[in-house]
């Protein structure tokens, strides 16, 4: 078999290889959703729901709310370097930017999602 129809051949399989990919996975397989940063910041979007004592009063002396902080989570950066694991919790470093204020947030979550599901700001700088 010479070079030109094995060149063939192979991109007549790669072209029959994504095709089959991109109608198995739709957008996922484009958009990068699958990526750790986007899993993580996709789980706080749905589950930040509280916020400590002392977080609720760094955002208030900012005039946010949990709400403002889950729209705006799209758009955050999760700092893995400075994110913590424990045995049962994980704490995410996310750094924020609303309305041109930056924000560095730190919020815990459970590992275990059926014992708590949801996430909890602990920390607004």
């Amino acid at each position: 078999m010479d070079l030109k129809r094995r060149l063939t051949l192979y991109l007549f399989g790669l072209i029959i290889g994504g095709g089959v990919a991109y109608w198995s996975y739709g957008d996922r397989l484009t958009s990068g959703a699958w990526m750790p940063e986007a899993k993580v910041k996709s789980r706080l979007r749905s589950t930040l729901l509280r916020a400590t004592p002392a977080a609720e009063q760094q955002l208030a002396a900012r005039q946010l709310d949990l709400m403002v902080l889950r729209t705006g989570m799209s758009s955050a950066h999760i700092d893995f370097g400075a994110s913590r694991r424990t045995d049962d919790s994980l704490i995410y470093a996310v750094e924020l930017s609303i309305g041109g204020k930056d924000l560095h947030l730190l919020i815990g979550a459970v590992r275990d999602f059926d014992r708590d599901s949801t996430a909890t700001l602990l920390e607004v700088r």
